[in-house]
């Protein structure tokens, strides 16, 4: 994967399966302490700590179509590479929690990638389940919620072509007022 944004879209994917109805995915970025931390916390099935070992462990997968699993072992190496980490947590019947940090300036770090289109995407599945995106900017933040769009929807889709094109729109345009010019990477 080439863009962080790929990453989330793979765990949070990893959070429906679980059969999460709460995720949030929350973006911090501090450049004052040069760290990007990537939070995808669910209150799915979660994992016992067999599991858990083993999903630490290696390239795991709970699926039966494939018995190796890649998305939280890539999602590691690309926090390694750029001098950071990645620890996943999970409590059988409560959820799984996983944070990836970075250096924020390392030449080795993968871009954000298109996270206003990420989200839009995960907002269409979000039928059973909430999504909450949270992205820090030094000391500001945006917070954008499905459950809130839902609210105003009230029963019409939230998968509908106009609804996702005004999520990501409405996303991109806070995240371009929250980076005020600051930041060129903006998708």
């Amino acid at each position: 994967m080439r863009e962080l944004s790929l990453h989330i879209l793979d765990i949070v994917q990893n959070s429906i399966t679980a059969g999460a109805s709460e995720i949030t995915v929350e973006i911090a970025e501090d450049i004052s302490a040069n760290e990007l931390k990537i939070s995808i916390i669910d209150n799915g099935c979660g994992m016992d700590e067999e599991t858990l070992a083993r999903v630490n462990g290696t390239f795991a997968s709970s699926r039966t179509t494939r018995k190796i699993g890649m998305g939280i072992a890539l999602f590691r190496a690309a926090a390694e590479l750029s001098d950071g980490q990645l620890v996943l947590t999970s409590q059988k019947g409560v959820g799984t929690s996983t944070v990836a940090t970075f250096r924020h300036d390392s030449i080795d770090r993968m871009p954000l990638g298109d996270i206003s289109g990420t989200m839009m995407l995960l907002s269409a599945k979000a039928h059973n389940f909430d999504l909450i995106y949270r992205h820090v900017w030094c000391d500001s933040e945006f917070v954008f919620s499905t459950k809130d769009i839902k609210e105003v929807l009230e029963d019409s889709p939230i998968d509908s072509p106009e609804v996702l094109q005004y999520i990501q729109e409405y996303i991109h345009e806070n995240l371009t007022e929250l980076f005020g010019g600051e930041r060129d990477e903006i998708s």
